[in-house]
């Protein structure tokens, strides 16, 4: 058994998932609107206890388990992308309130979110600050004892349907990083609104504006521009799962490529007979492999109580996501015309691979800060 074999228990904690993915999640992902809030599917990952899993699965949530969640991540992006990105939103919004904010906030939200009745938002990209996150303008300006917020955040999950976001503003001008901090923002907050995008895969994607928007310190998350440390330490959590995703969307094209090019006769003989079809199928499933091994790694790192985890989480991310692109990529290739057709599963997955190695980092931001690592 190597360092980063699953045990018995993740291994059939996994299995189940996919099972409850195929069974109960991808008919009701499949009735939700592309690129809306899919709340009759939040609602089943709550009834099935898979958003709790998102806190460590106890009643009373205290941290997140980098493991479970990348187990999560991958077992649903084998059978329901869409299940996946659900529950994965939920966890980028909720957690940042569950690590830094005040009892009375999480006792708000938290319960909500794991039940599947509440929606939440991660509001950090903008227009001019997308990769270089700590160069954002959202202003917070002072206001009696409290804030007012002005400017837009856009590519915001789940905006603007969200129930409530973690936004990251502004408050200190001049001060990069240092000057950033975090509020937890309900989305019925007078001054607040906004609009759906339309993205090549369908997520629930949307910019947010904020005209005025009130927040006060019971609002704010950790401490006074100490925001960035928030983001940055959700976003170490969240970056191995973001590779996990990539894997389970990797493994679902290996699988139906496999099976395809057994079944697909040309020249006489089954696909997966020629040589070049065999050697296609063996970088895959490597490829694949070694992202996984990468992501189990970071994750175990995590949950190990190591939280200098920059450049195995960076690593994870970065292989995982340009991984599964060159693995989907390949099966639309061995599969032909008909994979290009709407509505098969390649199709679809090639809508969706594309997008990870943007999100929550660029593959390029991964790279630095790996380099940024090796002295």
């Amino acid at each position: 058994m190597t360092a980063f074999a699953l045990s018995t228990e993740q291994a059939e904690f996994a299995e189940r998932v996919r099972s409850l993915a195929a069974d109960r999640l991808r008919p009701l992902a499949e009735r939700g609107a592309p690129g809306r809030v899919n709340r009759e599917l939040l609602a089943e990952l709550g009834e099935l206890g898979l958003l709790r899993r998102l806190f460590s699965g106890t009643d009373q949530p205290t941290d997140a388990a980098a493991m479970d969640l990348c187990l999560l991540r991958e077992s649903l992006a084998r059978e329901s992308t869409e299940a996946e990105t659900a529950l994965a939103l939920q966890g980028l919004g909720s957690y940042p309130v569950l690590q830094s904010g005040g009892a009375e906030l999480v006792q708000r939200w938290i319960p909500a979110v794991a039940a599947g009745s509440a929606v939440a938002g991660f509001a950090l990209s903008e227009p001019g600050a997308g990769s270089d996150a700590a160069a954002l303008e959202l202003a917070a300006k002072p206001d009696g004892d409290g804030w007012r917020l002005y400017g837009e955040k856009t590519w915001i999950s789940n905006a603007p349907e969200a129930d409530f976001y973690t936004v990251f503003a502004r408050t200190t001008e001049g001060a990069g990083a240092r000057g950033v901090s975090a509020f937890a923002v309900p989305a019925d907050r007078a001054g607040l609104s906004g609009e759906h995008l339309d993205m090549l895969s369908p997520h629930p994607i949307g910019t947010l504006r904020f005209d005025g928007v009130p927040v006060t310190r019971a609002d704010l998350l950790g401490e006074l521009d100490r925001g960035f440390r928030v983001a940055m330490r959700t976003l170490d959590l969240f970056r191995p799962s973001v590779g996990a995703f990539a894997v389970g969307m990797a493994q679902a094209a290996l699988d139906a490529t496999v099976a395809h090019t057994r079944e697909r006769e040309a020249f006489g003989a089954p696909l997966a007979e020629l040589q070049t079809v065999a050697h296609t199928l063996a970088e895959m499933a490597t490829r694949t492999e070694a992202a996984r091994l990468l992501v189990y790694a970071a994750a175990g790192a995590y949950d190990s109580g190591n939280r200098q985890i920059a450049k195995s989480s960076a690593m994870a991310k970065l292989h995982a996501t340009e991984t599964a692109q060159f693995v989907v990529d390949s099966a639309v290739q061995l599969h032909g015309a008909r994979a290009l057709r709407r509505g098969h599963l390649l199709e679809h997955l090639y809508r969706e691979v594309r997008a990870p190695r943007i999100y929550e980092g660029a593959s390029e931001v991964q790279r630095s800060i790996i380099a940024r690592q090796l002295g």
